[in-house]
């Protein structure tokens, strides 16, 4: 095979496209949320239960998946998690009421949660550390970007071949990725495209005698795990809000109907894909204009996520829809900034053996605030609305970040590193 220019750039683009048609596959139920509470008779507090199976199955299999993915190699496990995620997803469309509904919902939840792991893992080991946050912010552009696709390509799916279609057609592209990623992918060590001076560029890979695995429960007893594990518990509910709640408030408080939900929700995604890119090549901007060191770059840009957050949190004071979908935008921008760098450092304080297990035990962390918080929205909105829920998403990103600047302490690690050099 022929040598291939910026390799590692296209395998990024890779990873983002798997990354993409996994979200796209989890998004599709919340597009779908209006039409399926109404067709198969089921209530917001039963729909927020199907949405905590997905979530309770994720939680707990992230770290699972990353010891898979550690153990077995980012080439094949990858490829059959994707396998098995399509085929979950596909099978929606044989659900029958809530219950069911759930119990598919469940399944995606353990097939799915391999993809940040993986992604993170193959960010590990292709770039160094100075460009880890721009190849971070491009393939987790994939998670907004599957969001954004799904209103819609879902709507239109639904109001053209009826709901069950939809989860067909997405779970079937999901297969097609995962033959492209298994023909495709490789390790730096063995790719046959990769140039003399590309390889020169990836880290060097760990062998087993000098880096052995990271057994879980000293990960558990490290400082920094939970740092990155407090901020992601705080942060994640911003997100699994967004992607699960926003078309059935639009819907329920906003009057909008599927169409015009169609025509309006991708947006806050769209943005969510600039707020992580930017906030990838945010990191590099401050080392090299503010002198910052590498940990306290990741962390200020965690900060000012946060800080913007402010704005969706004002979601319930404005009076139009279109307001509500510019704040739920600056919120889309915000989190996948934060989420860029929370994901990066993962990469920065743990060994490459055990990234994937490192960051699926992070995830896990971060997912169980997450099912907390939706098992929250089921049991207050018909009492309280969303207003004062969206609200509390901002109070905890802010406090993400003062907890990330308070347990990992970032400003004194990287001057003691300069002091050390």
């Amino acid at each position: 095979m022929m040598p291939l220019r910026r390799l590692r750039w296209w395998i990024i683009a890779l990873v983002c496209m798997g990354t993409m048609l996994n979200y796209l596959a989890r998004n599709s139920l919340g597009v779908l949320a209006p039409t399926l509470t109404k067709d198969l008779g089921f209530t917001t507090q039963q729909y927020s239960y199907v949405v905590a199976s997905f979530q309770l199955a994720y939680t707990v299999m992230q770290p699972i998946c990353g010891a898979i993915i550690d153990s077995l190699g980012l080439k094949v496990a990858f490829a059959l998690f994707a396998v098995a995620w399509s085929l979950a997803n596909m099978a929606h469309g044989l659900a029958g009421g809530w219950l069911s509904l759930a119990f598919f919902r469940g399944l995606l939840g353990v097939s799915e949660s391999a993809a940040i792991p993986a992604g993170v893992k193959a960010v590990s080991e292709w770039f160094p550390a100075r460009d880890r946050s721009v190849a971070v912010g491009y393939f987790n552009a994939g998670t907004s970007l599957g969001a954004l696709i799904a209103p819609p390509l879902v709507i239109w799916l639904s109001l053209t071949y009826g709901w069950r279609s939809a989860f067909m057609v997405t779970g079937g592209l999901g297969l097609i990725w995962a033959a492209a990623w298994f023909v495709l992918y490789d390790s730096p060590a063995h790719h046959k495209a990769l140039s003399a001076d590309q390889k020169a560029l990836a880290p060097v890979p760990p062998t087993a005698a000098a880096e052995p695995p990271i057994p879980i429960p000293m990960l558990l007893r490290q400082r920094n795990f939970w740092a990155l594990a407090i901020a992601r518990f705080l942060s994640e509910p911003a997100w699994q809000t967004f992607s699960f709640w926003i078309p059935l408030y639009l819907a329920r408080e906003r009057g909008m109907d599927l169409k015009a939900i169609a025509a309006f929700a991708w947006l806050p995604f769209l943005a969510s894909d600039a707020g992580g890119i930017l906030g990838g090549y945010l990191s590099p901007f401050l080392m090299k204009r503010f002198n910052m060191g590498l940990l306290t770059s990741r962390a200020s840009g965690v900060a000012l996520g946060g800080l913007l957050m402010i704005g969706p949190g004002c979601v319930g004071l404005v009076a139009g829809p279109f307001a509500a979908i510019a704040l739920f935008c600056v919120g889309g921008f915000a989190h996948q900034m934060l989420s860029v760098m929370i994901n990066t450092l993962t990469t920065d304080v743990f060994p490459q053996a055990a990234v994937a297990r490192a960051n699926g035990l992070v995830g896990m962390v971060g997912w169980t605030g997450g099912l907390s918080f939706t098992l929250l929205v089921g049991a207050l909105v018909g009492t309280v609305g969303f207003g004062p829920l969206f609200g509390l998403l901002a109070v905890f990103d802010i406090a993400a970040a003062i907890v990330l600047f308070a347990l990992m302490r970032p400003i004194r690690t990287d001057a003691r590193r300069v002091a050390l050099a």
